[in-house]
């Protein structure tokens, strides 16, 4: 099935009654989610994916998929208001969204982020419609030793670019790769790392351990925030449309956020954070009032917003043709995926092309229904963020503990979600990233039967790795993606080494003049 025949065929899937209902209520509650500062899409998705257990896999994943791009769509509103980034990805849109609103332009903000969100998310989609199914046909050609290799560049991207440390990357991704082994062997049958608790010979519950490394441990961070009074709302005034010179100057960076946004989804371990900030670097660059940047320039809001949608249609490339999430979110949506008895990949494409098309066929739809949503609603949807952060908190915690009890029905998971809500809070203490845990989790069942598997053909000769080509251009990928991780990092502490022994250098010649 060609990719515009499939995506006609998608169409006539997702315009049935009830798809447009779950598509409708998933953008509808993504929405509400990204109103709520921290949450995230990760989060979210983790909170509901309970809520579609019996739900026809089809209607299901077009729900959770809408909360995701839900969440992009509207996580600037927290940004723009509060001061406060939703996710991490609307850290940019802070710097200029925060001082238009202060100028009494947050009703037009608001609705440029919204406007921005939308073109960006249709040419993500239109790309995301051309793009995934040649890649999945390319995919079918690989054997146990290419998606081994392909696992290899995807975990040592993430873990190289994630974060601000390489280490505490890697370390992540590691624990991720540790957690995905606990439990029985498939091949001896003998239990591993399950410390003889038979809860946990069925592996690691993953809905227990998205719950408490995202939610839980980020009820933790609000109820910081909250204390520490460090949240300060703004009223949303003034006219709700943009005047026509700033859609004048927000209409390229639009364009140009987009195209940046997909290019670094599609790029595994990228993100939507990156995205961001490349975008608003290359805005701040060509623009003709650089200095109008950090104190309210409407192109500061406009490219990280199209970037970070395009980023979240980019990431779906990775997840339907490869099986490789291309973000945190978009691993959360695997672990759905595979709780429904479906391996994402070049397979799915024969297996299941009405799930698949109707998936990205909801996607120009919800879009569009966002777009609907977000500009009328601008002021009525802001009004969540004078919700009393104890009620909130609360809310947040019945939700995560009914989600995470009604999987097993067992208590010992709302205890192990408990403790990975402990280690979600010391990851934020300790600044270490999160993602790259998840990504390790899901991805490493998949990466030890890849490389048995490779083992096994290869009657356990490891040059097996190196002497497939696409294995072997992979690895160097990853190798090449942790060694610039390295020298990038290295190049900044000197130059920070550098600054720093200058000003002390300057600080001792002034007290020498004294």
């Amino acid at each position: 099935m060609d990719s515009l025949h499939g995506i006609l065929h998608g169409l006539a899937i997702a315009a049935t009654p009830a798809h447009l209902l779950y598509t409708l209520i998933g953008v509808f509650i993504g929405t509400l989610i990204s109103h709520l500062p921290g949450i995230g899409p990760s989060a979210g998705i983790a909170l509901l994916i309970p809520v579609t257990f019996g739900m026809d896999p089809t209607s299901a994943l077009m729900m959770l998929t809408g909360i995701y791009y839900g969440c992009m769509y509207g996580g600037a509103v927290t940004a723009i208001l509060l001061n406060t980034p939703g996710d991490a990805a609307a850290v940019m849109t802070v710097l200029d969204g925060y001082p238009l609103a202060r100028k009494g332009r947050a009703a037009a903000t608001l609705a440029i982020a919204a406007v921005s969100s939308f073109i960006a998310g249709m040419m993500g989609v239109t790309a995301l419609t051309f793009v995934a199914a040649p890649l999945a046909a390319v995919a079918l050609h690989f054997g146990p030793t290419e998606y081994f290799a392909l696992i290899c560049f995807a975990l040592s991207t993430v873990g190289a670019l994630t974060g601000n440390s390489l280490a505490k990357g890697m370390m992540a991704v590691f624990l991720g790769l540790g957690l995905a082994t606990v439990g029985i062997d498939l091949q001896s049958g003998v239990p591993r790392f399950t410390l003889g608790l038979t809860q946990l010979q069925d592996r690691v519950n993953f809905l227990v351990v998205v719950v408490g490394l995202f939610a839980i441990s980020e009820v933790s961070r609000m109820v910081e925030g909250t204390l520490g009074g460090t949240l300060h709302t703004v009223r949303v005034e003034g006219k709700l449309w943009f005047t026509r010179q700033e859609w004048r100057r927000a209409r390229p960076a639009i364009f140009r956020g987009s195209v940046v946004g997909f290019l670094c989804g599609a790029a595994p371990g990228l993100g939507g954070t990156l995205a961001a900030m490349l975008s608003y670097v290359l805005e701040k660059k060509i623009s003709k009032h650089p200095e109008e940047f950090g104190h309210g320039a409407i192109e500061g809001v406009a490219a990280p917003e199209a970037a970070t949608n395009a980023d979240s249609c980019g990431a779906f490339v990775h997840l339907l043709a490869l099986g490789v999430p291309g973000s945190g979110a978009t691993a959360v949506i695997m672990g759905a995926f595979i709780m429904y008895g479906m391996q994402p990949g070049p397979m799915l494409f024969h297996t299941q092309p009405d799930l698949v098309w109707g998936l990205i066929a909801s996607m120009y739809i919800g879009n569009i229904m966002l777009l609907v949503l977000n500009l009328p609603l601008v002021g009525i949807l802001s009004r969540i963020l004078y919700v009393p952060p104890g009620v909130l908190l609360c809310v947040i915690l019945v939700i995560a503990s009914a989600g995470v009890y009604s999987f097993n029905t067992d208590v010992f998971d709302l205890f192990l979600a408990l403790f990975f809500g402990m280690v979600g809070y010391a990851f934020r203490k300790f600044d270490i990233p999160k993602a790259p845990l998840l990504f390790g989790l899901i991805l490493g069942h998949t990466l030890e039967q890849s490389f048995r598997q490779a083992l096994t053909i290869s009657s356990g000769d490891p040059t097996a790795f190196v002497r497939s080509p696409i294995a072997a251009g992979l690895l160097g990928c990853a190798a090449i993606s942790v060694s610039a991780s390295i020298w990038s990092r290295h190049k900044q502490s000197t130059k920070l080494l550098k600054q720093a022994k200058a000003q002390i250098a300057e600080h001792q010649l002034a007290n020498e003049h004294h």
